[in-house]
């Protein structure tokens, strides 16, 4: 069984060495000690989010702080294709499932997107509190998925916002009933056009697959119009018409397998 994982902010993992000691505080030591009642001999694994991972023992146990001997430490490099869900604000939290079990999954990005036919919408002091939560479900997610990586949550978009997305990825995929082509044929056909990407260090040498999920409406034919004039390709994920809350994780899963990522 893999060890549990608490995380770290960025950078402070960086002078670990097998045999230091690492000490871990705030609320991720607190959930360690009070909630999951981790003890002295225990192994855990603290990660920083950004790909770095102490895998250690437990020495000792205070209140809201934890003392992890270092046993090693590795970095996990980001995949040479990384995915990124845009997902369509949906009401009754179907949007934040979406993102929830898209990170639990694999995904490295989400971007909420305020569609035309979206019923939820992010305004003034409730926009930076939706995205404050919806990071926060995704922190979880990762950490109970014990990834190394926390995904990022980017700044919502509209229209316009995911039209400039779109032509900045490497390939924008809008998940759609009325496709025509599969999304397994969509993805190998791209994939054969630009070859297996490597591994990479960091974001700059990896390349992005954006996967557009609309809301529960459904995306606008305008919509479709515009996304598919600043790039985007249109894509059939399977026979059934998916939740909002369904369609994202299930290309995800397809996506991974299909670009090497599993």
């Amino acid at each position: 069984m893999s060890n549990p994982v608490f995380f770290t902010a960025p950078g402070t993992l960086d002078q670990q060495v097998p045999g230091s000691a690492f000490v871990l505080g705030g609320t991720e030591a607190r959930h360690a000690v009070t909630v999951k009642r981790i003890g002295v001999g225990e192994a855990v694994d603290i990660a920083d989010g950004a790909g770095k991972r102490l895998t250690g023992t437990v020495t000792a146990v205070a209140a809201g702080e934890l003392t992890v001997e270092c046993v090693g430490l590795a970095e996990e490099l980001r995949p040479g294709t990384r995915l990124v869900l845009v997902q369509a604000l949906a009401k009754g939290d179907r949007d934040e499932l979406a993102a929830e079990t898209a990170t639990e999954l694999g995904i490295d990005a989400v971007i909420p997107w305020q569609a035309e036919r979206s019923i939820v919408r992010w305004k003034a002091e409730r926009a930076a509190k939706a995205h404050a939560k919806w990071q926060s479900v995704v922190t979880a997610a990762a950490k109970q998925a014990r990834r190394a990586w926390i995904p990022e949550v980017r700044a919502a978009v509209d229209g316009a916002g995911l039209q400039t997305a779109v032509a900045a990825a490497d390939l924008a995929v809008i998940l759609h009933e009325d496709a025509v082509r599969p999304l397994r044929q969509v993805l190998e056909a791209w994939l054969e056009s630009v070859g297996p990407g490597e591994v990479v260090a960091d974001a700059a040498g990896s390349r992005e697959v954006l996967l557009i999920v609309g809301p529960e409406g459904g995306i606008s034919p305008r919509e479709v119009t515009r996304l598919c004039d600043a790039g985007a390709v249109t894509a059939l994920l399977g026979h059934h018409v998916l939740r909002s809350s369904t369609a994202g994780p299930a290309a995800t899963v397809l996506a991974s397998d299909i670009l090497g990522r599993w």
